[in-house]
């Protein structure tokens, strides 16, 4: 999937930046070669926020960067903008479970300008939004009134929109003028004739809670559960709504550039480079927390 994408953003004159870890290393613009690494069904790549970063580091590990680093990592790398499919949020039942993504917390005090399908419909979508209010995340729809559902154009929810690439620059661009920390969440549906079919889509929802619920899978396990079982049960390839995302995301970078960002303690991001960004050409390793050098770090308990 990474290389659909870098290959709709390449034909829309973009040249794509894509971050992951490789052997422990945060690094902004994979190669080919190192995206091929990270995919591999043999490599042990785990799911890599922003706290797993330093136990990713000392381990060597590979990983898929969630949200949350992406972000991390972009705004250190100087990005101002970029792409992924669904975002983390609410989870059902987080009144007792209190489980939430930490991709909430990490977009109120990163100032990136995140372009997205939406929050997966298998969350609690109204109460994602009010936390995201709470924590000063702007959220807009763009061309939309209607917060998308990831698999659906419409997840019953309102927000605030914006009409064109350069209007969503703008905004964030006024962001930064304020000195505010937050990040900007713009809501891109999946198209009309790619979503998933609403009514099929409620029906499998309502039969996989009460799948869950027969089971007695709750807490931390019922996200995976209802993803699992919505996935199969809508045929709904993931893919396609994530690639309908990144061509979102290509229009605002053609036509908007990146909007300046300030660190939460108000110094300037460092600048992009002027050069293209392509592949292993563009590691970020003092920037973007590399970790390593030609050695395995010393071990801190025998110092």
């Amino acid at each position: 999937m990474a290389f659909d994408a870098e290959r709709l953003l390449r034909d829309a004159g973009v040249t794509p930046a894509t971050i992951g870890v490789v052997a422990g290393v945060p690094t902004v613009g994979l190669s080919h070669d190192q995206i091929e690494i990270i995919e591999a069904a043999d490599a042990g790549t785990v799911k890599t926020g922003i706290r797993d970063l330093p136990v990713a580091a000392v381990k060597r590990l590979h990983g898929g960067t969630t949200v949350a680093s992406t972000a991390l990592l972009a705004h250190r790398a100087g990005i101002g903008v970029f792409a992924t499919g669904g975002l983390g949020g609410v989870h059902r039942g987080a009144s007792s479970t209190f489980d939430e993504s930490a991709d909430l917390v990490a977009l109120s005090s990163i100032p990136v300008l995140v372009v997205s399908a939406g929050v997966k419909s298998i969350l609690d979508v109204p109460a994602t939004l009010e936390r995201l209010e709470t924590l000063g995340v702007i959220v807009l729809g763009y061309r939309t009134t209607r917060f998308p559902g990831f698999y659906v154009r419409d997840s019953g929810c309102v927000v605030d929109t914006v009409d064109s690439p350069q209007e969503a620059a703008a905004v964030a661009r006024a962001r930064d003028a304020l000195a505010l920390r937050s990040a900007v969440l713009i809501a891109n549906p999946v198209a009309v004739d790619k979503q998933v079919d609403p009514a099929l889509h409620d029906r499998v929802l309502a039969d996989a809670e009460r799948e869950a619920s027969d089971a007695g899978v709750r807490g931390k396990g019922l996200t995976p559960f209802l993803l699992d079982t919505c996935t199969a049960g809508q045929g709904a390839p993931r893919s396609t709504r994530t690639l309908r995302c990144i061509w979102g995301m290509s229009r605002l970078l053609r036509r908007s550039r990146q909007p300046s960002s300030l660190h939460p303690d108000g110094r300037r991001s460092p600048p992009a480079p002027e050069r293209p960004v392509d592949g292993a050409q563009y590691v970020h390793r003092t920037q973007a927390c590399a970790l390593h050098d030609a050695q395995r770090p010393p071990d801190p308990l025998s110092m």
